[in-house]
């Protein structure tokens, strides 16, 4: 019985620290967005519509440090930056179709 307690606390643990990062606004989004492939700062901002600099700035930073997205500098001329999933980040994209349908399903009555 505690070796079942260990395991359902490692869960717990590791669904907790999953929403951490994909709990916070625009990070789904901009998950999804680079699904379609790498791309650029402004073309993620027009994909993810109602994101500042700032925020898409700082979620593109947290996204990395989680080993969620790839920024990738390309010295030119001119200097282009384009960010991409990594492997961990382009796994998350089942889920996330799964979590809309789920919430499609089950949540979108009560979204007033």
């Amino acid at each position: 019985m505690a070796e079942a307690d260990e395991d359902i606390q490692q869960c717990d643990a590791a669904v907790t620290l999953a929403f951490s990062v994909l709990g916070k606004r625009w990070n789904g989004m901009i998950i999804s967005a680079l699904g379609a492939g790498p791309t650029t700062f402004v073309a993620l901002r027009r994909a993810v519509a109602g994101i500042s600099d700032t925020v898409l700035s700082d979620r593109l930073a947290e996204l990395a440090d989680a080993g969620l997205v790839v920024r990738t500098v390309d010295p030119g001329p001119p200097v282009t930056v384009s960010y991409t999933l990594s492997a961990s980040g382009d796994g998350l994209l089942p889920i996330l179709d799964q979590l809309g349908a789920w919430a499609s399903a089950n949540l979108a009555s009560r979204a007033h």
